[in-house]
């Protein structure tokens, strides 16, 4: 059966330099070469998944590459989405070809603009890597949510669904804006498509060039703003003329159509490749089709060809021009044999009676009711979900039935309103030849970058074709990564996860026992499994592997390698960075190009990657590499493996019921299969989960030495997953310990009979070391942890389980604040976080009551994971209570907080002073409770103390049932959780803080909201991957600002404190005594408190790693590159009574942090010489002008 492909070059086409050039990179490379070319001026704000487009086209200035108008181009970084479609309205008006890339709810902050850039005709670009938008949760995989939200914009829209296409298409946008004099909004799949690995034709700049219709661009200029040709602009106009003038730009628009395939056209004269607005691919006679957009077209492209195969008429077509809707053209490609149409969607629109594309397909096809076409729609894809031929062909079977089900999902099981249709029996329809191969990696150990080198050297040096794309899971470093590389000799077009793999790789022996039989599950039949483990025989890793791993690998005769990759790092100095070794074996076992010549490369690679950190390091990594593969260890599988019976799995009834049956599945990689029913209701997760995580992902832990202890709780203190902790023990806990060793006694008089010891929790720790690098007595020490696991998993659950003793010491010093319960605990953070412990000491001092608002960062994705929330609770079931609502707005949220929980206290104020005046007969504790509360009503840690007791008086209601006053005393128990006044905390990063949220924390300021607000300050957008911010240092390079950064960085605090009356601290973990005094002095303040925190960073790029968190922070204070002060206006009437200085700056070391930090040694000699000075002298700028304030 003959197919009509949308992909093959069409006849009569010639070779040019366009096709000559192979690349292989990924979506968001693509566009930007493209964007880069085109662009007078690309102005943005970070934003996951599209920020590398404005990255790289940073990078391409600082390597000199300029636009085809031989300039380099302008890049401008705002401080938010709305500032960005501003700027962007801004320069279109002034002439200026402008393009922005953004996404999600960054693209819903662009909305208003965008009608204004539409209704004026200018012809700008967005590229966007569409990313679903947050409602019930937050994810940064892909749907077309935010996409759909700007249909009604007026800017035209274009779909791209591959690598290849997101280049060829991202030049059409501009080159159909430049001759419509309309706004594109070029869109792909985040992730799926910008992120994904491939080899493509680039298309040349000189090419490019002579594409563009340069009488176009001059007319653009032309009618451009401009004091030579005064004109006005946005004006007022009345209801006399508005509704004419919406209309009188139709004509543009319907000659979008026929403009966008002239353009397509012309692009395939210069590259041989073919697209149309619309494309079908399938049997010419097909009588079932699907009608999609976006990357699932490459999905259900290999479903058509099995199916066409097997004599089946199916068809697919590929929207690309989504806006305007070509209703001709969709009529036109379906073939006239078809019966029925299944419109696909990836989007969700609440109440609508359909999705966008299938309600347009709808009204195509309504008005010629002669063509007898059944159209039906489902959704598929939100939120990232797995869109795979197998999962087309359940669409074709569902279009095949007598009575198909009209409204459907795919890809799920909606066991709650039953819209989703069967998947049906797995299909493989990844091209013959095609080699699969999986990593399952952990976040930071340098896993995914090793495999984008790994398809770049494939691809760039042999003619196979590449392809890589890789999962996450929502930890920062030290969460899962899943790496699928595929090579083949021919095109690869599989939009999907690997299911069928020829290789596999387990990079940490931990995943072993976590994911178990889902490591290998995909494996083919002989394929090869690796795995990195002190595995010296293969009964060492049957003893590590559950019996279903062992029946899948020797039912399909896999071959299995061992390798201690982490000691062969650590051996050569590269610590737990695995990446060359395992790399290097792949390249040795996958056989997909010869051994020498791959190593040969690899090298090359190494050299061009780490040459700027230095000379020793590449030489370590060419050490790893040479060491490797004569490190490999067959391990025959045995062939009763395949027979060996699979243990009926027991199940642990002391989990809780959401933890088993919600979390577990999330953290083994099998939630995908989870049914609706499953799902906690509109977004609410339960706290208390990490507990029962144990991912024992460190291969070191810290080891006492009791001996050397002095009792501080400096490790405690600086943890930054509460993972060691410090334990008081009393004589009969002691007689009963299940260890052997002795353990000191306490030390102080409050401690009197007591033993004291600090013990890890050895499943829990990241193995970061900063407990035990900060340790004052060198008493803590990193060990393997395989000698001494289970004797310390005994220690901590005997240790955990020990009452805890938090009122034998003021929680207000360093010592008494660690024998507090810390209720933040496990958290999913990068290991050596600078963020979590801050957090977790304001939980162990307020969390009993606190109440917390995060805005969207780093701190969300170690709060707020699905499933595992490191938030814990008291023995009471009091803890912090936890939102996100978006990144511009965590200061808004939490003064909404305030504005509801006044309220509502205010009530029960009224109330209680009702029943306080009333000479009813009420019980006399309860009266005597009442009384206590309300003098202490409006103090939060006084409350805490009071309410206990008025709670237990209004228990039972019998005993004031005949009171007057019963009505208000029933009010008083029904809201008693706001007896309790609730400790408010608006955390997030200085990206939220100084840049897009600054409006809202200087309007709470100005306001004098009761809020207490957390800056962690890092000095960096760290969530997206590290772009500068106003808190980026002068001097430090970061992504747009590579060259350094040329401005001193904003003082938020010292800007703060110019209102008065706000309580303002600038403060350190370096200091743990001035960060514990002012916690406590901002919680305590009736009004709005901002502690702006110094947060070292792994974008820094500190020397000795995240180990050296503390010291680093230590070493900024010291230097005068952060200063710890306090100013609270309850002090006195002076300036110099209120602000309190509590270091003193030693500028002799500011060198010191400057070659600590890859942030300032990354500079080029000649820009150190400019710009280290001029840091200096801003330091001594900012001492002078904070030490004058106490003069």
């Amino acid at each position: 059966m003959t197919c009509r492909d949308f992909r093959l070059k069409p006849p009569g086409l010639k070779e040019t330099s366009s096709m000559a050039h192979q690349i292989t990179c990924d979506g968001n490379e693509a566009v930007a070469r493209i964007a880069h070319f085109l662009s007078d001026s690309i102005i943005l704000f970070p934003i996951t998944p599209s920020t590398p487009m404005g990255e790289l086209s940073d990078v391409f200035n600082v390597q000199g590459k300029k636009n085809i108008f031989e300039q380099p181009v302008a890049i401008h970084q705002m401080q938010s989405e709305a500032g960005v479609s501003g700027a962007v309205h801004g320069a279109l008006f002034g002439g200026a070809l402008t393009t922005t890339f953004t996404t999600s709810q960054g693209l819903l902050l662009m909305i208003p603009n965008m009608y204004k850039i539409a209704g004026e005709c200018l012809p700008g670009v967005i590229h966007c890597a569409t990313r679903a938008l947050g409602t019930h949760s937050q994810t940064i995989y892909p749907d077309h949510q935010d996409a759909m939200a700007i249909r009604n914009t007026g800017w035209c829209m274009l779909a791209s669904s591959s690598v290849q296409e997101a280049m060829d298409l991202a030049l059409v946008s501009h080159l159909t804006a430049m001759d419509c004099s309309l706004p594109f909004f070029h869109f792909f799949d985040g992730f799926r498509t910008s992120h994904e690995i491939m080899k493509i034709k680039e298309i040349p700049q000189e090419d490019v060039a002579k594409m563009v219709d340069h009488d176009a661009i001059e007319r653009f200029r032309a009618s451009c703003a401009s004091p030579a040709h005064p004109e006005v602009r946005g004006a007022i106009t009345g209801y006399e003329t508005y509704f004419q003038s919406s209309e009188a730009i139709n004509p543009l628009y319907n000659a979008v159509p026929a403009s966008c395939q002239k353009m397509m056209d012309k692009v395939a004269s210069y590259t041989g490749r073919q697209y149309h607005t619309m494309d079908y691919h399938g049997a010419p006679d097909a009588e079932r089709v699907i009608v999609v957009m976006g990357s699932a077209a490459g999905a259900a492209a290999e479903a058509v060809d099995f199916l066409t195969a097997r004599g089946e008429k199916v068809g697919v077509v590929n929207v690309r021009l989504f806006r305007p809707f070509d209703v001709e053209k969709i009529r036109d490609v379906i073939p006239a044999t078809c019966k029925r149409v299944a419109v696909l969607d990836r989007t969700k629109e609440t109440g609508a009676a359909g999705e966008p594309l299938f309600l347009d397909v709808c009204s195509a096809f309504a008005s010629v009711p002669e063509r007898g076409i059944q159209v039906i729609g489902g959704r598929y894809g939100l939120g990232g979900k797995e869109f795979s031929p197998t999962t087309a062909a359940g669409v074709f079977d569902n279009l095949a039935l007598e009575t198909p089900k009209t409204r459907f999902t795919v890809g799920i099981n909606d066991d709650v309103t039953h819209l989703s249709i069967p998947t049906p029996e797995r299909i493989d329809a990844v091209p013959e030849g095609t080699v699969q191969c999986m990593f399952w990696g952990l976040g930071a150990d340098g896993t995914v970058g090793a495999n984008k080198t790994a398809i770049k050297i494939i691809g760039n040096n042999t003619d196979l074709s590449a392809q890589g794309y890789f999962v996450y899971d929502a930890k920062k470093s030290g969460g899962l990564t899943v790496s699928h590389l595929r090579f083949g000799p021919q095109e690869i077009k599989s939009s999907y996860l690997i299911d069928n793999a020829d290789y596999i790789a387990c990079h940490n022996p931990a995943f072993l026992n976590i994911y178990k039989h889902k490591l290998v599950e995909p494996i083919k039949e002989g394929g090869s499994f690796v795995v990195n483990g002190r595995f010296s025989n293969v009964d060492e890793f049957g003893a590590a592997i559950d019996a279903r791993t062992k029946r899948i690998l020797a039912r399909r005769h896999a071959k299995v390698y061992a390798i201690d990759a982490e000691h062969i790092a650590r051996e050569v100095g590269l610590g737990s960075r695995i990446n060359m070794v395992m790399q290097t074996v792949f390249f040795g076992l996958a056989n997909v190009i010869p051994m020498e010549h791959a190593i040969s490369l690899l090298k090359k690679e190494i050299e061009k990657t780490y040459g700027r950190k230095g000379k020793d390091i590449v030489e370590m990594n060419w050490k790893a590499v040479d060491a490797s593969m004569a490190a490999i260890k067959p391990l025959p599988i045995p062939e009763e493996w395949a027979n060996v019976e699979v243990e009926r799995q027991e199940i642990d009834w002391s989990r809780p019921d959401f933890v088993r049956n919600f979390m577990d599945r999330v953290n083994t990689q099998t939630a995908n299969e989870l049914p609706v029913s499953a799902m906690p209701y509109a977004g609410r997760y339960p706290v208390s989960t990490t507990q029962y995580e144990k991912r024992a992902i460190s291969t070191r832990i810290p080891e006492w030495n009791m001996e050397a202890c002095s009792q501080c709780n400096t490790c405690a203190m600086v943890c930054p997953h509460a993972v060691i902790r410090p334990y008081l023990v009393d004589d009969k806990a002691y007689e009963n310990r299940p260890f052997d060793s002795a353990l000191p006694k306490a030390k102080g008089k409050k401690f009197k009979g007591l033993r004291f010891m600090i013990q890890p929790s050895p499943l829990d720790c990241t193995g970061c070391g900063v407990c035990a690098e900060t340790c004052p007595d060198d008493a803590l020490r990193m060990v393997d942890i395989a000698p001494v696991r289970d004797a310390n998993v005994e220690k901590y659950e005997w240790a955990h389980a020990l009452p805890l003793r938090e009122e034998l010491m003021d929680k207000f010093s360093v010592k008494g604040s660690q024998f507090q319960q810390p209720l933040l605990e496990f958290s999913g953070a990068c290991p050596g976080c600078a963020e979590t412990p801050v957090v977790r000491l304001v939980t162990q001092l307020y969390g009993k009551r606190m109440t917390i608002s995060n805005a969207s960062g780093c701190s969300v994705v170690w709060s707020a994971t699905a499933g595992p929330s490191p938030y814990t609770t008291d023995g009471e079931g009091h803890g912090p209570t936890y939102a996100n609502s978006l990144f511009e707005d965590g200061a808004e949220f939490g003064a909404g907080h305030v504005f509801a929980y006044t309220q509502r206290r205010e009530k029960l104020m009224l109330e209680a002073d009702k029943v306080l005046a009333c000479k009813c007969d009420i019980p006399a504790d309860l009266r005597s409770a009442l009384e206590a509360w309300r003098a202490s009503a409006e103090d939060g840690e006084q409350t805490a103390k009071t309410a206990p007791a008025l709670i237990a008086a209004l228990a039972d209601e019998s005993r004031y049932a005949k009171a007057t006053c019963l009505e208000s005393l029933k009010y008083l128990k029904m809201d008693q959780d706001m007896l309790v006044k609730p400790s408010v905390w608006i955390m997030g990063g200085d990206g939220w803080a100084e840049d897009i949220g600054f409006a809202g924390i200087d309007h709470i300021v100005a306001s004098g909201v009761d809020c207490n607000m957390l800056v962690f300050d890092n000095g960096v957008y760290a969530n997206t991957g590290g772009q500068k911010s106003k808190a980026t240092p002068l001097g430090a390079v970061q992504n747009f600002a590579r060259n350094g950064q040329e401005h001193a960085r904003k003082d938020l605090a010292a800007m703060m404190m110019t209102y008065g009356d706000v309580y303002v601290a600038s403060v350190s973990l370096s200091d743990p005594k001035h960060l514990l005094n002012c916690i406590k002095e901002a919680e305590a303040f009736h009004g709005p408190s901002l502690l702006v925190y110094n947060s070292p960073c792994i974008n820094w790029g500190i020397k000795g790693g995240m180990t050296q968190m503390v010291n680093q922070s230590k070493l900024m204070v010291d230097s005068g590159m952060w200063n710890l002060w306090s100013y609270d206006p309850r002090r006195g009437e002076n300036m110099q009574d209120k602000v309190v200085i509590s270091s003193e700056p030693d500028f002799e070391k500011v060198p010191l942090v400057l070659e600590s930090q890859v942030r300032f040694q990354s500079l080029s000699e000649a820009r150190k010489a400019e710009l280290h000075p001029k840091l200096i002298q801003d330091l001594k700028t900012k001492w002078a002008n904070l030490n004058n304030l106490r003069k």
